[in-house]
């Protein structure tokens, strides 16, 4: 699902505990993570809950790099958290994700204000992680 469908699908639900649910159904979607890749260079530091980001770089035809990820919680919202990250970041080229800012979608969203400070966190260490890789894959380029 694009982070388009998604944005609309919350514009459609008013009451907090529908956006709750939706985000439970959105990391109900994601793609299971093989259990080898619940590993320790896969583990997302700085969130409380466990989260695991699988990265994978190609080269797109004008040379950029474009990075794709998979990713796994132990905790159900946290789930939903990650599947928005992803229909964000995973796909886009390096200096696309560079420039994207997963803050504007949060509070497009009104989720920045209903995440509690150690979601929060998370998800700023998710969008951390994900950046990082994509500087990494951006260097090996050059």
């Amino acid at each position: 699902m694009s982070i388009d469908e998604i944005a609309e699908n919350f514009s459609y639900l008013e009451d907090w505990d529908d956006r709750y649910r939706y985000l439970i159904e959105l990391g109900r979607t994601l793609e299971p993570l093989d259990e080898a890749a619940h590993n320790d260079v896969n583990k997302v530091r700085g969130c409380a809950s466990q989260v695991w980001l699988e990265t994978r770089a190609a080269v797109d035809p004008s040379g950029a790099p474009v990075l794709t990820f998979r990713g796994d919680s132990d905790a159900h919202i946290v789930r939903g958290l990650i599947a928005l990250i992803l229909a964000l970041y995973s796909g886009q080229t390096a200096p696309r994700i560079l420039a994207t800012d997963a803050q504007d979608l949060f509070k497009t969203l009104g989720l920045s204000a209903h995440l509690t400070p150690q979601r929060s966190n998370g998800v700023r260490a998710m969008v951390e992680r994900i950046k990082a890789d994509a500087r990494l894959a951006a260097a090996q380029v050059d």
